[in-house]
């Protein structure tokens, strides 16, 4: 293996969305991943085929049954000789099922037991069900997103995974470098809305300093400023400018030709609905291709809106490796890069939940393997 994590074991308990996210990164930067899979229908509403669930890349599958009681003994095997254990249940659940941090501390001290969760382990709404949407309305942030009318549903980055998957690797590799020098284990509670809150910090400082206004469409950075914004090109596709400091302003204003003589000041706020008309008005008469061309080279921070099917075969994306091909299936790549210890690039498709699971209890030496197999453990 390879990848600054080479070395770590990772026991990660099938879920959806965040723990997932937060094990990919893991098992995309080195780390060894075993994922726990209970062997069933899938409780997305639109189920995703194995092979395209790409939060499972890197990882290997046992199929287990938690119910039983030899499954979760099993479990405790597993984090026995881990590093990590993460989870995504609602509070009290790993508890009921025997795998809870207290378990698993008591056949390993030094297990980080990280924990995944929408709302935290405690506090009124934690025994309740919620969704990225559902977590972002409660920190402010949905508030601040989308048009003056009305709040828009983004897609669950910010939620499920800026503040989620993402803020739980962070936390599970705080508690690993603390176990490393005193020994002792510990939980990580990574509660999506606590972390979609901390990302909105700066947001929250120029509210309180009179930079920010608390509504919509009204800021620098949130569609109210015309030279930050989206705009449609003359054949119906889209382009991001987003030029704020003076000199790329300057840029952009030269090369789409806008008159500095008849053209609004870039800070004269009350201008802007005049300023943001003569933009749109000019970005229509190209393609968003076309616009590409003019502003190649350029500082003046444009950008053409891609698809998610374009994205791949950017020439910058390309030249970067920002995505691979694997199996068929292209992907984001591992991300960031290392000088040292540089991150394995992912060979084979996210596994078929239960794969391994013989696999994994010839590796672990667990004894009656025929007889668990049919016990609790499916695969």
């Amino acid at each position: 293996m390879t990848g600054p994590l080479a070395g770590l074991t990772v026991v990660e308990i099938a879920g959806i969305g965040p723990a997932p996210f937060a094990g990919m990164v893991l098992a995309d930067l080195g780390a060894t991943v075993v994922r726990v899979d209970r062997i069933g229908a899938s409780s997305l509403p639109l189920p995703i085929p194995p092979r395209h669930d790409l939060l499972g890349r890197g990882k290997r599958s046992i199929g287990v049954d938690l119910k039983q009681p030899r499954g979760a003994a099993l479990v405790r095997t597993l984090a026995a000789r881990a590093d990590v254990l993460i989870e995504g249940f609602r509070p009290g659940v790993a508890e009921r099922l025997g795998i809870g941090p207290a378990d698993c501390h008591a056949v390993n001290p030094k297990l980080v037991y990280g924990r995944m969760t929408g709302w935290g382990q405690d506090g009124p709404l934690a025994p309740t069900a919620g969704h990225d949407l559902t977590y972002l309305a409660r920190t402010g942030i949905l508030h601040a997103i989308g048009p003056a009318d009305a709040p828009i549903p983004p897609i669950n980055l910010l939620g499920d995974y800026g503040g989620g998957g993402m803020l739980l690797a962070a936390g599970v590799l705080a508690a690993l470098w603390h176990a490393e020098r005193t020994g002792t284990g510990q939980v990580v509670d990574a509660a999506i809305v606590d972390g979609a809150a901390l990302l909105a910090t700066q947001v929250f400082g120029m509210l309180h300093s009179g930079a920010w206004q608390d509504r919509r469409g009204a800021n620098l950075l949130d569609g109210g400023a015309p030279f930050y914004g989206v705009y449609e090109t003359a054949d119906g596709k889209f382009l991001a400018v987003g030029p704020l400091e003076r000199r790329f302003y300057a840029q952009f204003a030269e090369r789409l030709g806008l008159d500095p003589h008849t053209t609004p000041a870039q800070l004269d706020i009350a201008s802007w609905p005049r300023l943001r008309a003569l933009i749109g008005a000019r970005v229509a008469t190209r393609t968003r291709d076309e616009w590409v061309a003019v502003f190649e080279g350029s500082d003046a921070c444009v950008a053409p809106v891609l698809t998610l099917a374009e994205a791949p075969t950017d020439p910058h994306n390309q030249a970067r490796g920002a995505f691979v091909d694997v199996d068929g299936v292209t992907q984001p790549a591992p991300a960031p890069r290392f000088s040292g210890t540089p991150a394995p690039t992912p060979t084979l498709p996210p596994p078929i939940p239960g794969e391994h699971t013989r696999e994994i209890l010839a590796e672990y030496e667990i004894e009656d393997a025929d007889t668990l197999v049919a016990d609790a453990v499916v695969g």
